[in-house]
């Protein structure tokens, strides 16, 4: 694989990036790869490696480049220390809705003009905050996302946020995957109904499972890592982008 790092302008300033492709001469279609609350670290550039092994050029940012000299994360022992508990939450719930729109829109841009990448339908795919960020770009840009994951993604179906995918799910024209987990009660099951239903009202093509497994399950730094779990969703990953976002 090949992994460049790339910078994308947006309406709030830069947004530093890596862009991952299959070896060979390409192109290839494109997917966004959204982060966990850890952020990009190289876990996650592994993982973008391995999506662009299966055919796709990823493009993995860094949701919180407003936050410029942001120090990486432990996710082992972020939540067993106070301090660092409350700055990654303060940083989770410093990226809006509407801050992964715009920058949606700016990384759309940026793929467009990539000679690495293949036509204008992208997939995108997100882990924690990602998941949710992947459905609510999916609503945001349904002319460009033909294919959307979710994995142990927290909030979809909320009825306290009025930015919860849920309530947007009939603007998406891609085709959905969603992965909760039995332990995790970011998603428990009155949210997976409500996102269910919306998904089922609006006539979105989607599958919504939940994996025997915790919050966390797919991102191998996380202490919560489930390894079965893991590979499960790299299957349905890739069978998803299979089916909606075919390579030539």
């Amino acid at each position: 694989m090949t992994s460049i790092d790339v910078v994308v302008p947006t309406p709030e300033g830069e947004c530093a990036a890596s862009l991952h492709t299959p070896d060979g001469s390409g192109p290839w279609p494109a997917v966004i790869l959204y982060p966990d609350a850890g952020g990009v670290r190289e876990v996650l550039r592994a993982m973008a490696d391995r999506l662009a092994s299966s055919g796709y050029a990823g493009l993995l940012p860094d949701v919180y480049h407003r936050t410029p000299g942001w120090a990486p994360f432990d996710t082992g022992s972020v939540f067993d220390d106070p301090d660092e508990r409350a700055r990654l939450m303060g940083m989770v719930r410093g990226v809006t809705a509407a801050m992964y729109r715009s920058d949606a829109d700016a990384f759309l841009d940026f793929l467009s003009a990539r000679p690495e990448v293949a036509g204008e339908a992208v997939g995108t795919t997100g882990y924690c905050m990602g998941g949710r960020a992947s459905l609510i770009v999916a609503a945001h840009r349904p002319d460009r996302v033909a294919a959307a994951a979710s994995f142990h993604g927290g909030g979809l179906g909320s009825d306290t946020d009025p930015d919860s995918p849920h309530l947007r799910a009939g603007a998406i024209r891609a085709t959905v995957y969603v992965a909760g987990a039995t332990d995790d009660g970011s998603f428990d099951d009155a949210q997976r109904d409500r996102l269910a239903a919306a998904l089922a009202d609006g006539g979105v093509q989607h599958t919504i499972e939940t994996y025997p497994a915790a919050h966390g399950f797919a991102v191998p730094d996380n202490p919560t890592f489930d390894e079965a779990a893991a590979e499960r969703h790299w299957a349905a990953l890739t069978a998803l982008y299979a089916e909606a976002l075919p390579r030539a």
